[in-house]
């Protein structure tokens, strides 16, 4: 991971971890620093500046196995899609509606009895019936279906989890946020994105827990989004891939690139080589990768 170093001349700038405990140069004033030596202890799985991942297709669940530079697994990723529960979730939503009907039903025919047939109170009470069992029906599904949280382990027995990224709120309808914990159960980043603003060119914002922007991943062309919105992939040939760039939006100094590789079985490529400084947290950047792919229904 990247050290963090600001000069009392107000310039800060990133460096390699092999340089903590030692004394620097500022690149602007030429002040000498003391490079911070206590660095955050991360897991060396993470220490990697590609990642390939696979998803298991034959699968209930979401699943990916992410490989190093070499191609040997490092980590594994579920996002479980607790089919069980789903279905519960459905009949009690499919309830709920089936209860609203009948009662509008029950209330027009009150209201037939006292206002007759096409009368000012058999319209109201239609159209109060219809607004409560389309939002009783609403909130049910709210409740009732689970949030989905994504869980990196060592190994596919998961036995040791490593990172997890967090669904902050079922009730996701213009923006949905997730939180990237660590090992320990600390958060250590969020992202977001906008339902609104994706229509034309998806964009993901990354922002450390106090808000402070980290990263935003976009698709890579603006052209190749629009065509994405009316012709779909076309069997893979407009695959999204998306450009990782430092800062809260497009056009900051580029971080890497998340590309989906043509093949017979989904495989993605998360290359953060342009980011020699390490300056984004490479636990970060992988927790990304995924949910740009499982986030967006890839």
């Amino acid at each position: 991971m990247a050290i963090s170093v600001k000069c009392s001349c107000g310039k800060s700038f990133e460096l390699r971890n092999e340089y903590a405990g030692e004394e620097m140069s500022c690149p602007a004033c030429r002040a000498v620093l003391k490079v911070p030596a206590v660095r955050t202890q991360v897991d060396a799985v993470f220490d990697h500046d590609k990642f390939l991942m696979r998803q298991k297709r034959i699968a209930i669940n979401e699943k990916y196995i992410v490989h190093d530079a070499q191609d040997r697994p490092i980590l594994f990723v579920e996002r479980p899609t607790y089919l069980l529960r789903s279905i519960l979730a459905t009949c009690g939503v499919m309830f709920v509606m089936m209860a609203g009907t009948i009662g509008s039903f029950v209330m027009m025919a009150v209201a037939d009895n006292f206002g007759g047939a096409g009368s000012p109170l058999m319209i109201a009470a239609f159209v109060l019936a219809l607004l409560a069992t389309l939002m009783l029906t609403f909130a049910s599904a709210v409740y009732f279906f689970p949030k989905r949280h994504v869980t990196f382990w060592r190994d596919k027995d998961r036995g040791d989890r490593l990172l997890e990224v967090n669904q902050d709120s079922k009730l996701q309808l213009i923006e949905a946020t997730f939180t990237v914990k660590d090992q320990d159960g600390l958060p250590i980043a969020r992202f977001s994105k906008n339902i609104f603003s994706n229509i034309l060119r998806k964009c993901w914002r990354c922002t450390t827990p106090d808000g402070s922007p980290l990263c935003c991943a976009y698709e890579d062309s603006i052209i190749l989004a629009l065509l994405r919105r009316f012709l779909g992939t076309m069997m893979g040939l407009l695959r999204t891939n998306f450009v990782l760039v430092e800062g809260r939006d497009p056009g900051g100094r580029i971080l890497g690139e998340f590309n989906r590789k043509f093949t017979l079985f989904d495989r993605y490529v998360l290359d953060l080589t342009p980011d020699s400084t390490r300056s984004l947290d490479r636990r970060v950047a992988l927790a990304l990768g995924v949910m740009l792919d499982t986030g967006e229904r890839r």
